[in-house]
């Protein structure tokens, strides 16, 4: 490629292509016909006050997905994956440090399998999950979590390879129907915009709340051993009590869930 002179440069041009690519499929994306909610909006004010403005009505939004029987199942899943996902790079880079004798560019490689896992776990999750269903992966989350920890028993590089796509292969299988079920709700009670706004917030949130967990791990001198154990313990045990959760909501508001489930299925349909 003229002008590319480092793998840096070559990697950032990678990066470019694909971001374009990204842009071609999406300009492709067919419009709906739901109707679209505009914004409060008064224009004898200025933006700022305007974007203030906003904000009861953002966290009316994430309020009402959090009450909601299947939201917020759902956007607790997928707010803890993305969590795990954003602080999972970090966790890899400081295991294949000490467990493989790795530097940043080598160990940057085992992220890259990570997400091969990943598009693979997504890609088997559309083809054989239905929407009503989305509820049955939730075990697979604790399941991430105590991979997590297994990690610490890898030392060898023809082990970690296939580990790290099975890994990636359940985050992808989790994430695509409990996402599916975020949106499907997110649209029915408040519209697609809001929902992923209110989704992103969450998730972000949780990035930088795990981020700080793993960070003060270390900074509390923790191993490189012992923060990747306490961090696959946290995400096996939030995702028990999610479990949980969605089973009390089974229990006390059944027919709640059995309606809702209902919809999911016949909107899918």
């Amino acid at each position: 490629m003229p002008g590319v002179t480092t793998a840096a440069e070559a990697a950032i041009g990678v990066l470019v292509f694909i971001y374009a690519l990204a842009s071609i499929f999406n300009l492709r994306i067919p419009r709906t016909s739901a109707p679209l909610v505009p914004l409060r909006q008064d224009p004898g004010k200025g933006r700022l006050t305007n974007a203030l403005a906003l904000l009861p009505d953002f966290w009316d939004c994430n309020a009402r997905l959090w009450r909601d029987k299947l939201g917020q199942i759902s956007l607790s899943t997928t707010t803890l994956f993305w969590g795990v996902s954003g602080n999972l790079r970090y966790i890899v880079l400081a295991w294949a440090a000490v467990a493989l004798g790795y530097g940043t560019t080598q160990a940057s490689a085992l992220v890259g399998v990570v997400a091969i896992g990943t598009a693979a776990g997504a890609v088997l999750a559309s083809m054989r999950m239905r929407l009503q269903h989305a509820t049955r992966v939730i075990p697979m989350g604790i399941a991430m979590g105590l991979l997590v920890i297994c990690m610490n028993f890898i030392s060898n590089l023809w082990v970690a390879v296939p580990f790290l796509i099975v890994l990636g292969g359940l985050g992808g299988y989790l994430v695509v129907p409990m996402n599916a079920l975020l949106q499907h709700r997110g649209h029915n009670l408040m519209g697609a915009g809001r929902s992923i706004a209110v989704q992103n917030f969450n998730e972000q949130a949780c990035i930088l709340g795990l981020g700080l967990f793993y960070s003060l791990s270390t900074m509390w001198g923790l191993s490189a051993y012992g923060a990747i154990t306490g961090f696959g313990l946290v995400v096996a045990f939030t995702m028990w009590l999610i479990r949980r959760w969605y089973l009390y909501n089974c229990r006390n508001h059944g027919g709640e869930v059995r309606r809702l489930l209902n919809v999911a299925r016949h909107d899918h349909h």
